[in-house]
């Protein structure tokens, strides 16, 4: 029969606990009884405001988790007020706990990346063996001799495969977590980079993510006339009396204390509504303060779910007047007077229905809204409260987070989607939706309740049109981003709550906020973002997309590179000819021309248009048909010159005809590099001069190759010899025809596309 203290681990279902404001909920519980009792439940359900608690309310069975007024839940904490439950779950039965079970059964998803290549990669085995024992079959029926039969078979082979090929996308990944380091988002699954650039939705939490999360009055309605207040806003006149009046009545009846609390988004001892309403006071140098200072408080009536409202009872004058704010419908029925551009006049019922349209109107565009009135009374009871004079409505909204609004444009121009899921209520879900540019006229937003009986074929139906979803539950997010993957959508997640686990894990990629972010969400997620700004994720979309065409630019340029060789061999066996290039020749241009080159295309910097082309088709291999047929064009013009000078050679000796074909080829596959940085030309000087680590590779690579035809020891290795001015001549001119016609297309291309 006494109250005690004791550690939450022992606390069982049955058990009777006591709650304060600043307490953290230890256990799930059913209110008996609740004075004046709110509790935060944002990093559970999503809902931006301390939620009013009820202990006399009963619910239905199927009650949504954010409707569930006479609970408490483990994970939240005590905002104000008193109350006392009965502990109803502990621990893995918690909801809570729930959401940690939901986590543990999802299973991590490969990043499209990591498809990809291993796609790729069975390929190139099939590929490699086949073009290897093809050769070696032509070598060996010309007379070729066993050991050189299988020396080239074995050297052809090593070549057909890009082994550079992890180490390079290892690199562009490595590079591009730098890169995300430095716009504050941080990686915590390599591959996850890449896949950002693959997203094609983005699924965001809605508070503190799209929005700033703190209450903010953005509409006030006084005496007849609307003000918005909104940083868009064009309504607003400082110099409007009736709106500093009804903002010094909101003051009078908002407790001073509230702008200086301790504690962020609704936390202990910091009402945000009242936090709210002195912001919006100061921003018309109305001073608390100053009005206090005239008068003397000398009552308080609390808000409460039963009397729908609260009022500071001051002294002025010797006269008691009552500032109250509180349920538009509450005050409208107390008062009997009206605050009009003519003064106080009287408030019949024609007027009391006017005021009730002007609240609905207010409602529908998502508002949370609060009359204010005033008036004499002769006590400092609720009862007192009567004969009220109505000042009128304030509106109040989560506004949108600084940038979000260009930022969803943004993510729209590269073809992303972005569709929000909150635990907010329709209304309010649809109004921020429609003032971000998320809603279009056809877009629709989905109640979670709508969900449950949907079968998968519904589901896909209205995800179509689907452009927010309200009332999700961790359960509704989760399903939402598997129906979503199931339609073949790259999904990247967006949360901060302990309600947005499951989802963030299920996710192809998972982005938790770093500031505000429970450790749960954190620990879910694959990529943190630093600032928690919503931009942050655009910056993060364009790296992404910036490494993937980086690998693809490696792939190109090794696979071309790879082909040219396979043809040189292959078509030189096919028309009888003497082997243009021996084993070692064959290896040496797999380290220096292919292995440098690439490494320097993992760093090339993005193109200019990145974030204005729609995602990658996810079901789209890297090799796809266009990608091949480029691959075919670029690898034939190169083994078509190396054959050509190979071909004109064969008057002189043999060993010179081949260190031509050597060269040629070798100085083809490094003046190619230009193709692959970029579809656009890098002629001139500030494109070339973009990477400067792919002018070094050049030099570099350029300098290994034509320096054993000097330097004797690696000459005899290599079986190459010294060639004259000539030969040069012949060399330079046919290898560098691949690079200009390349360069020519594109030039074609901007050309056409400038038309």
């Amino acid at each position: 029969g006494h109250p005690r203290v004791i550690d939450a681990s022992e606390l069982v279902p049955g058990d009777i606990i006591d709650l304060v404001a600043g307490q953290a909920v230890p256990a799930d519980g059913r209110l008996v009884s609740a004075a004046e009792f709110r509790t935060s439940e944002a990093a559970l359900t999503g809902e931006s405001l301390p939620v009013t608690k009820q202990a006399d309310r009963t619910l239905p069975a199927d009650t949504p988790l954010a409707d569930r007024t006479n609970m408490i839940y483990t994970g939240t904490t005590v905002a104000s007020g008193t109350g006392r439950a009965v502990v109803a779950a502990t621990g893995a039965t918690t909801e809570l706990g729930r959401i940690g079970t939901l986590v543990a059964g999802v299973r991590e998803e490969r990043t499209p990346l990591e498809r990809r290549l291993d796609a790729l990669g069975r390929r190139l085995v099939w590929l490699a063996l086949g073009v290897a024992g093809l050769v070696a079959a032509l070598e060996a029926l010309h007379g070729g001799s066993l050991g050189l039969v299988v020396e080239t078979g074995i050297a052809l082979a090593v070549a057909a495969v890009p082994e550079a090929l992890p180490a390079v996308a290892t690199i562009a990944l490595a590079v591009g977590l730098h890169r995300m380091a430095k716009r504050h988002a941080l990686v915590r699954r390599l591959a996850s980079v890449e896949a950002l650039g693959s997203a094609t939705v983005i699924c965001t939490d809605k508070t503190r993510t799209l929005t700033s999360g703190d209450m903010t009055v953005v509409r006030v309605w006084t005496a007849g006339t609307e003000f918005d207040l909104s940083d868009e806003g064009k309504k607003a006149r400082p110099d409007t009396a009736g709106l500093r009046k009804a903002l010094e009545l909101a003051a009078l009846a908002s407790r001073p204390q509230a702008a200086h609390a301790d504690g962020a988004h609704g936390g202990a001892g910091r009402d945000p509504v009242d936090a709210a309403i002195l912001r919006a006071a100061a921003r018309f140098d109305i001073d608390p303060a100053a009005l206090a200072a005239t008068r003397r408080t000398v009552g308080l009536v609390p808000f409460s779910s039963e009397r729908k409202l609260m009022a500071i009872v001051d002294e002025v004058n010797g006269e008691r007047i009552a500032y109250v704010k509180g349920s538009p419908g509450r005050l409208i029925g107390l008062s009997d007077r009206e605050l009009t551009n003519r003064g106080e006049q009287p408030l019949d019922e024609g007027g009391r229905t006017r005021l009730v349209e002007v609240n609905h109107a207010l409602a529908r565009e998502g508002l949370r809204v609060l009359a204010v009135a005033s008036g004499p009374v002769t006590g400092t009871e609720a009862s007192a409260l009567e004969r009220l004079t109505f000042a009128g409505f304030l509106g109040f909204m989560d506004p949108p987070a600084p940038g979000v609004k260009a930022t969803i444009g943004r993510l729209r121009e590269a073809g992303l989607r972005t569709v929000m899921i909150t635990g907010d209520q329709r209304l309010t879900a649809e109004a921020v939706g429609r003032e971000l540019g998320l809603l279009s006229s056809d877009d629709q937003v989905v109640d979670g309740r709508e969900l449950k009986g949907l079968a998968t074929s519904d589901l896909h139906a209205r995800f179509s049109r689907a452009g927010a979803f309200s009332r999700a539950t961790p359960e509704d997010k989760l399903a939402i981003v598997d129906a979503l993957q199931m339609r073949g959508d790259i999904v990247a997640m967006l949360g901060d709550g302990v309600n947005d686990a499951a989802a963030l894990k299920k996710a192809d990629i998972g982005v938790a906020m770093g500031v505000r972010g429970t450790d749960v969400a954190k620990e879910a997620a694959d990529i943190v973002l630093q600032d928690d700004r919503f931009e942050t994720i655009a910056a993060a979309v364009e790296e992404g997309r910036v490494i993937f065409d980086n690998i693809r630019k490696f792939v190109f340029y090794l696979f071309s590179c790879n082909l040219a060789e396979i043809l040189v061999l292959l078509l030189a066996g096919v028309a009888n000819l003497p082997a243009p290039l021996l084993p070692l020749q064959i290896l040496w241009l797999n380290i220096v021309t292919d292995t440098l080159p690439a490494l320097a295309l993992a760093v090339e910097p993005g193109d200019p248009d990145v974030m204005r082309r729609p995602p990658r088709n996810p079901q789209e291999a890297i090799l796809s048909r266009a990608f091949l047929s480029e691959v075919a064009l670029y690898g034939g013009l190169i083994s078509a010159s190396t054959l050509a000078v190979f071909v004109w050679s064969l008057s002189y000796a043999p060993t010179q005809a081949t260190t031509m074909t050597f060269m040629t080829l070798a100085l083809a596959q490094i003046f190619h590099l230009g193709n692959a940085r970029s579809g656009r030309t890098v002629l001139t000087p500030a494109r070339a001069m973009a990477n400067p680590y792919a002018i070094g590779a050049v030099v570099v690579s350029v300098a290994l190759q034509v320096g054993p035809t000097e330097f004797a020891p690696l000459a005899r290795l290599l079986r190459v010899v010294h060639l004259g001015m000539r030969e040069w001549g012949v060399v330079l001119a046919l290898s560098s025809l691949t690079a200009l016609v390349g360069q020519a297309i594109r030039l074609m291309s901007l050309f056409r596309d400038s038309r």
